[in-house]
């Protein structure tokens, strides 16, 4: 690895500022003049899905714990701090729905400390705008008033910029992060995943910008299989029928993404819970410590439904965004247009319905996916949000 800034994928004008407030930071710390401006205590980084938000706070994270000052990618600290060890990083990731404010005010509190091995104190919260009214109350109060060498780095949708508080947001410096190129995905898959040229590209050309969804699509065969029933449901409907069939394959293709996301995960930390609580001891005076550990992985049982539901729902406004494209589509081709089109290896199934559908009828259907994403949003139960969805569909 050349560099830190090597993780972020088609980002260049973002890395360019963040680079510049790293070696800022390096020479405050060394007590040297630094640029006006550069370097400040809060950030906020946009952008939409997957353009690389938490790698960029990750990336930025590592760079002022770089004892080179440059993120240079091979010291203790700047590799620490990409796997999440670094003492002095702390990566707020959520659980469930929301942040709470109890999270967040322990939060706070340990971020005051004085940084204990590395330059700075830095605190990554993913997710941001899944901060309750109570939590970003109590960040805001640590932003305005920020302890020495204490960093905030805050990741946030661009879609949804105003589910950060606007005093938050007021007293953040903004980084936009945009939509990878085609190409510079298919280049990390190629020389990080070891992907083969021609799929890199197709995963590339048919992600949506989204590096993660890429890789799992290049990587994972029954990923390709459940965007393939996805895309199958705007030609399939039709008969009344195919509402439900169609309804319930894109349900289970959300539930298998976020299932084969969670299960390694979870039974990993079900695992190491229990052998750190001295649950898998045998021999005398271990039913105590065995009690315990049950009660623990309870607990982590609950966190773990929690973050499945949010996974599963995630997952499942990954496939809406897919169908949503697949209906853009169709008015690209009816409009004339010439622009790439979000999936290119379906232009058959896209001309044929272009054909077959006023550009009134593909609008309306288009709105109904997106009405979809927003009534789940607002926790509106995912199978009878699809189901209105599909009978929308089939309408026209």
């Amino acid at each position: 690895m050349s560099s830190v800034w090597s993780q972020l994928v088609g980002q260049e004008p973002a890395v360019r500022v963040l680079s510049s407030a790293a070696e800022a930071a390096a020479k405050i710390v060394a007590g040297e003049p630094a640029p006006s401006g550069a370097m400040t205590h809060a950030w906020l980084l946009t952008g939409p899905p997957g353009s690389g938000r938490s790698v960029a706070a990750r990336t930025f994270a590592a760079a002022l714990q770089c004892t080179a000052g440059t993120g240079c990618g091979e010291c203790t600290g700047c590799r620490t701090a990409l796997h999440g060890t670094h003492a002095d990083v702390r990566l707020v990731v959520p659980e469930g729905l929301s942040i709470s404010v109890a999270e967040m005010r322990a939060l706070v509190q340990a971020a005051a400390r004085r940084p204990s091995t590395g330059h700075w104190q830095v605190v990554i919260i993913e997710d941001a705008d899944r901060l309750t009214e109570g939590a970003s109350n109590a960040l805001l109060k640590a932003v305005e008033e920020p302890p020495d060498r204490t960093v905030f780095l805050l990741c946030a949708p661009s879609d949804h910029p105003e589910d950060v508080s606007v005093t938050i947001r007021s007293r953040c410096r903004l980084v936009n992060l945009r939509t990878p190129p085609a190409e510079a995905i298919a280049e990390v898959l190629v020389a990080r995943d070891g992907v083969e040229p021609e799929l890199a590209r197709w995963a590339a050309s048919v992600c949506g910008g989204h590096v993660g969804r890429a890789r799992r699509l290049a990587m994972d065969e029954n990923s390709r299989k459940r965007r393939e029933a996805v895309l199958r449901i705007p030609l399939g409907l039709r008969r009344p029928a195919d509402v439900f069939v169609c309804a319930d394959e894109l349900i289970a293709a959300a539930e298998g993404d976020a299932s084969e996301e969670s299960k390694a995960r979870d039974e990993a930390e079900k695992s190491e819970l229990r052998t750190a609580m001295g649950g898998d001891a045998t021999g005398k005076g271990v039913a105590s410590a065995k009690r315990a550990a049950e009660a623990a992985v309870k607990a982590l049982e609950k966190r773990q439904k929690s973050r499945a539901t949010r996974t599963q729902r995630d997952t499942l406004d990954l496939a809406l965004v897919d169908l949503a494209g697949f209906y853009r589509d169709v008015l690209v081709v009816n409009s004339g247009a010439r622009t790439v089109l979000n999936h290119p290896d379906h232009a058959d199934d896209i001309a044929e319905a272009a054909r077959s559908w006023t550009p009134e009828t593909t609008l309306r259907r288009l709105e109904a996916v997106l009405a979809c994403r927003e009534a789940i949003l607002w926790n509106v139960k995912p199978r009878i949000a699809v189901e209105a969805m599909v009978t929308a569909l089939r309408q026209g």
